[in-house]
């Protein structure tokens, strides 16, 4: 079985990593909880693709808000600003996630904090000061919290 962690607000389940993929890229099976979004941030190493599997999500890039639903897919180059939201108050959004090359995988199995199968994210807080080491080794930046726009 795969191992699942709560990252800023959303549930992260690392299918592929660098391990199994030559560090081509991370596959991310990811699901926020309604009104849950990712800070403002930035991968200087690395694009993302979402995939939405369930719901619908929210993109925020510089000038720009795409809104995806089931089946829609979105592709954000490294060194874009973003945000990932859910805007529903009341259904989460489930997407999976290609990160290329590797390095998402890295900063979700050592700053998550563990999950079970509940959809109800820990009262736990991450550990940030290894959160912040691990976004410098991989490229990753907080640009702004949870609600900033780029």
């Amino acid at each position: 079985m795969k191992r699942s962690y709560w990252l800023f607000g959303s549930k992260q389940q690392i299918l592929m990593n660098g391990g199994n993929t030559n560090n081509l890229y991370d596959l991310i099976e990811g699901a926020f909880p309604p009104g849950a979004q990712s800070p403002l941030h930035i991968h200087s190493r690395y694009s993302e693709t979402i995939i939405v599997l369930e719901g619908e999500v929210g993109i925020f890039t510089p000038g720009e808000h795409h809104v995806l639903k089931a089946g829609d897919t979105d592709f954000i180059p490294a060194n874009i600003p973003h945000a990932v939201v859910n805007e529903s108050a009341s259904l989460p959004f489930k997407a999976m996630c290609i990160a290329s090359p590797s390095g998402f995988a890295e900063l979700i199995s050592s700053v998550g904090i563990e999950a079970g199968e509940e959809m109800i994210a820990p009262n736990t807080p991450h550990d940030m000061q290894k959160a912040m080491e691990v976004m410098a080794k991989i490229g990753d930046r907080i640009l702004g919290p949870p609600g900033a726009r780029p």
